[in-house]
């Protein structure tokens, strides 16, 4: 029982602790620029990270229903959203096509390795987070109708 408690403690310890502060980690754009993730919320920025995939049908819900408020709420509130692609190497390539076919306006990131989703200990996705001075200041994983107006409350919060 002891030990059973101890790896419990220690999971969530890392877990935890990946939760607090996005990971000194580069990630490419789709033209080809590195971005360390550290640097999206410099100075008070807010941003908005989304990590999804071409095959994630609530990931493709969610940033599709955010696209439509998406123009609006940045002119209310100054925030950035980088949509983080977790396509591997069997599906990277729908990534480009899918993204013109939608019209998003995100940064789009690829981590097609899944070094940053393992670092934040995401184990599901579509996974949500808003990030403010590098803090993680709030974590929603999964999807349903109505959620991104949750998120954008949360947003408006840090202004």
């Amino acid at each position: 029982m002891k030990k059973l408690f101890t790896s419990i403690a220690f999971i969530f310890s890392i877990s935890v602790n990946s939760q607090s502060t996005l990971p000194n980690i580069s990630l490419n754009s789709l033209d080809g620029n590195e971005i360390n993730i550290q640097a999206i919320s410099d100075n008070d920025k807010i941003a908005v990270v989304s990590l999804w995939a071409t095959w994630c049908v609530p990931c493709i819900k969610e940033l599709d229903a955010i696209s439509e408020y998406y123009e609006e709420w940045k002119e209310e509130v100054n925030f950035d959203l980088y949509a983080i692609s977790t396509d591997d190497s069997r599906t990277i390539k729908r990534v480009n096509a899918m993204v013109n076919g939608k019209g998003w306006e995100y940064t789009i990131l690829l981590d097609s390795n899944n070094e940053l989703q393992r670092a934040l200990g995401a184990s599901t996705i579509p996974l949500t987070l808003i990030v403010k001075n590098n803090k993680i200041v709030y974590r929603h994983s999964g999807y349903s109708a109505g959620v991104e107006f949750e998120l954008f409350d949360k947003i408006k919060e840090l202004k």
